[in-house]
């Protein structure tokens, strides 16, 4: 979930100004070797966990809070010496936060980092790796007159065996409760950073693989060493002279990054994609696509949210409102444990604007925290006049997140409502969210962001830390994957020409 819409008013023309006036003032360049003495850096932890035990809204939710105080104690204790802010954020702050187990509760690097990292290119490991359960294979080399070929199931890499790598590497990714859907994703969709941010680039890397037999072999494979140019400045200045005009941005392609929807040609299915609940001029669009549907009687809907990480509830709410077989509630409860972030305010991005929102938005409950009634007790109706009644087969994944969670909630069982695919990546039970600052830490300037607001489910399951299950599971398939086709819209596609939406017992996945 983000923040809302409105108080949007950081945008102040006297804070622009003397930001432009100091610019010239300002910090030097970014030194990434740069280490912070052990003081600052245990400055900054203890900060961070003052603020945490004072205002997350769910830090024992799944971790008690004898085991939350001694994991604070056991990596404060890590800082053993002075570390750079990479390292403090990789192995310090972001384990730590992941035994919170809230999805969006998550480590960043400083702002000056991020500007400097841009157009960087580092030392490697050659391969990306997609890993699912117990298989990790290669799908793309970054080097040439490789042995690996696409499809190549690796085993370890100097000597580290797959569990083992994806134990450190998921020890430090945010998650919902238990839900690692996602971070197989998130591994599989970038595993040379992951590797370089967290274990030794060595000039040469022993890898074991099966053959097309099962039996292990091993290779050695040089990292992937991008060509560093040694006429930095020249270059720079030749790139600014030929660089060509930015084209001009297509509006319909772009939002088409957010939703795409189609009518298939034999008028049996449509396809709606949607990625984000944020942008996209989402009502308009939601609008037209149902309109088509109602004026086409089109009988399926094939419903993709596989790639949404949420956005704003109240887009989510709205495309229930044309698919819910009946009214429905958001959530039991929405609260924030706090009145406001004092006195923290002004590590908070947004600073007092947080303090608004939350004092405007909401009411004190008995309990003494601050509730946000509106998704508590409004109950919504469905849209008489655009409500699709067809069939709905709705693909989930693990970055199925925040927002798009609640949405695949509340329409789970209903008649004519079919869940496809794997479990999403956000909380069944409920997660944390609604307004989501970064805090800043003095010295390091590293970030977390920070949910301000406990949201749990209506009609949730028990508090078990998984994410949505789906109705009719479509897991990750070899063939499909070496042949880069889509298995889980595949599958739907074959569940619309042959089985029955409300026997899915009867639907054949194979």
């Amino acid at each position: 979930m983000v923040t809302f819409g409105f108080f949007n008013m950081y945008r102040l023309l006297l804070p622009a100004l003397l930001g432009f006036i100091l610019v010239s003032c300002g910090p030097s360049a970014y030194l990434p070797n740069k280490k912070y003495p052990k003081a600052q850096l245990q400055e900054d932890y203890v900060f961070m966990q003052k603020v945490l035990e004072s205002k997350h809204p769910s830090l024992y939710w799944y971790t008690t809070k004898d085991s939350m105080d001694w994991y604070f104690n056991y990596y404060a204790g890590q800082i053993k010496d002075s570390m750079t802010d990479l390292d403090f954020a990789w192995n310090i702050l972001s384990p730590l936060i992941n035994k919170i187990h809230c999805g969006h509760t998550s480590v960043s690097m400083n702002k000056a980092y991020n500007k400097w990292v841009i157009g960087k290119r580092f030392a490697t490991f050659p391969y990306y790796l997609k890993i699912w359960n117990d298989s990790m294979v290669t799908v793309r080399s970054l080097i040439k007159d490789s042995v690996l070929s696409k499809g190549t199931v690796v085993k370890s890499i100097n000597g580290i065996s797959q569990a083992e790598l994806l134990n450190k590497i998921f020890d430090r990714l945010p998650i919902d409760g238990y839900a690692n859907n996602i971070n197989y994703i998130r591994v599989s969709a970038n595993f040379p950073y992951y590797y370089r941010n967290l274990f030794t680039v060595t000039d040469t890397f022993s890898i074991s693989y099966l053959d097309s037999n099962g039996k292990v072999h091993y290779t050695k494979a040089p990292a992937y060493k991008p060509v560093v140019d040694t006429t930095a400045k020249d270059s720079l200045k030749a790139r600014k002279i030929i660089k060509p005009k930015s084209p001009k941005i297509n509006r319909t392609k772009q939002r088409s990054k957010y939703r795409t929807f189609h009518i298939d040609t034999t008028k049996r299915f449509a396809v709606m994609e949607i990625n984000s609940f944020t942008r996209g001029n989402m009502r308009r669009f939601f609008r037209r696509s149902f309109n088509s549907l109602q004026k086409e009687e089109i009988p399926n809907l094939i419903l993709d949210i596989r790639n949404n990480g949420g956005g704003r509830v109240r887009l989510s709410i709205l495309l229930a409102k044309y698919i819910s077989r009946h009214p429905f509630r958001i959530a039991d409860s929405v609260y924030s444990v706090s009145s406001g972030l004092k006195p923290y305010t002004k590590q908070f991005e947004n600073k007092w604007l947080n303090n608004l929102q939350i004092k405007f938005i909401t009411k004190k409950g008995a309990d003494g925290n601050r509730h946000l009634k509106k998704y508590e007790r409004k109950c919504y109706s469905a849209n008489k006049k655009q409500k699709y009644n067809g069939k709905v087969y709705t693909l989930i994944s693990g970055p199925t997140f925040s927002a798009a969670t609640l949405f695949a909630n509340l329409i789970k069982g209903q008649e004519g409502i079919l869940l496809c695919g794997e479990e999403t990546g956000g909380g069944w039970y409920g997660n944390s969210g609604i307004i989501i600052p970064y805090l800043k830490l003095k010295n390091t300037g590293c970030r977390i962001s920070f949910p301000l607001f406990r949201v749990v489910q209506y009609c949730h399951e028990p508090r078990q830390g998984r994410g949505v299950q789906p109705d009719i599971y479509i897991g990750t398939d070899y063939p499909s994957l070496i042949n880069e086709k889509d298995r889980k819209m595949e599958v739907v596609k074959r569940m619309i020409e042959e089985g029955d939406i409300n026997n899915p017992k009867k639907i054949s996945t194979n």
